[in-house]
């Protein structure tokens, strides 16, 4: 067995005291067991978490549109990829994110200075009124640095590149006018009163052409059978009266209801801290995020390009969907809360099909194994493949009576295809 930590580091070690101590283990059976250390406190690890604390705050005054309209990918996407792309240029072995900056590379500049910096560059630009989530936590950190030229070239390389990514995300399109939503009337129309999210679709994306790029296909008529029987499905198992789901399936569904802002930046860091080398972990921290933000990106807009009915009314209003297989259940309740966005292709389903295919082609295969936990019940899952936390969070989704099985599958499929298409045009090796 081969255990991989990073040297150790009092300093770094002592600034962990600031944060939230969260464990997991990570790796890739080829040979041996690798298991990945969790408690790599280091630079990218730290800057997660305090980027995390600021996108998930609130302010009294919201005055820029990522303020006003937070989207946690994408703001943490735009921050991870400032970290890469300052840690890129020290390290030299992958390409930027943004091609010909006047600095390129930058060898001897401090990674912790470049990365301190590039992390509160972006947050300054993006959440001016929430000062109180990162001033204190960068001036403390910069403090430990020791002084000197590296020093000082790694803060200026790192502001430089937090400003240029900052001007990249400039207008991204989430400040776009909405017009007043009207709920459809018909058969598998979504009846949603001021749905939310609405504006994710007109977020530019990071790596896609649009948001539409891998919008998938029609989900099936109201009359079919592949329709009838996922009806079926969710009726039985994923209603608040279920004599068929078991405690174990009600648990999963439960496991997966926690908040994504609050669920998934936990979770997430954990990925930062079992990777010991900082130019690693930065990369993958930035293809986590950049992958997530264009997987959600990508489904809402097919949600709203579809406008799909959830079971919540699909199942009580299955007299008009003129399908013989289906009897409605005026009283039928889904067994968790049901998100107010339309239902097809289904949230959950399309970012952790993302991340399960951007951890399979980063670590080159599919034997990780990772942990994640979740407030509302209290417990720890740990996840021996790949792709095994995104057929539980699909799944879950059925237990909980929010979505119907076609939507989940074609969620999933959708993520995969943005991960793909991330790494084939971004995070590749310098020629």
């Amino acid at each position: 067995m081969l255990i991989l930590r990073a040297r150790p580091n009092l300093t770094l070690f002592a600034r962990a005291a600031l944060l939230v101590a969260l464990l997991a283990a990570c790796g890739h059976n080829e040979r041996d067991d690798i298991i990945l250390d969790p408690t790599n406190n280091h630079a990218v690890s730290y800057w997660h978490d305090v980027g995390a604390a600021t996108v998930n705050a609130s302010a009294a005054v919201a005055t820029t549109p990522e303020e006003q309209r937070p989207s946690f990918a994408t703001d943490l996407a735009t921050m991870h990829l400032a970290i890469y792309d300052a840690v890129s240029a020290i390290d030299g072995h992958y390409k930027p994110f943004l091609q010909g900056t006047s600095m390129s590379t930058a060898p001897g500049a401090s990674m912790d200075a470049a990365v301190s910096a590039a992390s509160y560059g972006v947050l300054r630009a993006l959440f001016p009124n929430r000062t109180a989530q990162y001033q204190a936590a960068y001036d403390s950190y910069v403090a430990t640095i020791p002084a000197g030229e590296a020093k000082t070239r790694g803060l200026a390389l790192g502001a430089e590149v937090a400003a240029a990514i900052v001007a990249n995300r400039s207008n991204d399109g989430r400040a776009i006018a909405l017009a007043p939503y009207v709920p459809g009337t018909a058969p598998g129309a979504f009846r949603g009163l001021n749905p939310v999210s609405r504006f994710f679709p007109s977020i530019r994306p990071f790596t896609l052409t649009s948001t539409s790029q891998f919008r998938p296909p029609a989900p099936p008529a109201l009359d079919s059978v592949a329709y009838a029987t996922d009806l079926n499905e969710v009726k039985a198992l994923g209603g608040a009266v279920s004599a068929t789901r078991t405690s174990a399936q009600f648990e999963t569904a439960r496991f997966h209801t926690e908040a994504p802002a609050i669920f998934l930046t936990r979770n997430f860091g954990k990925f930062a801290r079992t990777t010991p080398d900082v130019a690693d972990a930065a990369r993958l921290m930035a293809i986590i995020y950049v992958g997530y933000a264009d997987a959600i990106g990508a489904c809402f807009e097919a949600k709203y390009f579809y406008e799909a009915w959830r079971p919540l009314s699909a199942i009580p209003l299955a007299d008009t969907d003129n399908n013989p297989a289906t009897v409605p259940d005026p009283g039928w309740m889904p067994s968790m809360p049901t998100p107010n966005h339309p239902e097809y292709p289904a949230a959950h389903s399309c970012t952790a099909g993302a991340l399960g295919e951007l951890l399979r082609q980063y670590y080159g295969t599919e034997k990780v194994s990772f942990s994640f936990d979740s407030t509302v019940t209290g417990t720890t899952r740990t996840y021996t493949k790949t792709d095994a936390f995104a057929e539980e969070s699909r799944i879950a989704r059925i237990y909980g009576g929010m979505h119907f099985r076609y939507s989940t599958l074609a969620g999933a499929e959708l993520g995969k295809q943005v991960a793909n298409w991330t790494l084939q045009h971004q995070f590749g090796k310098r020629n």
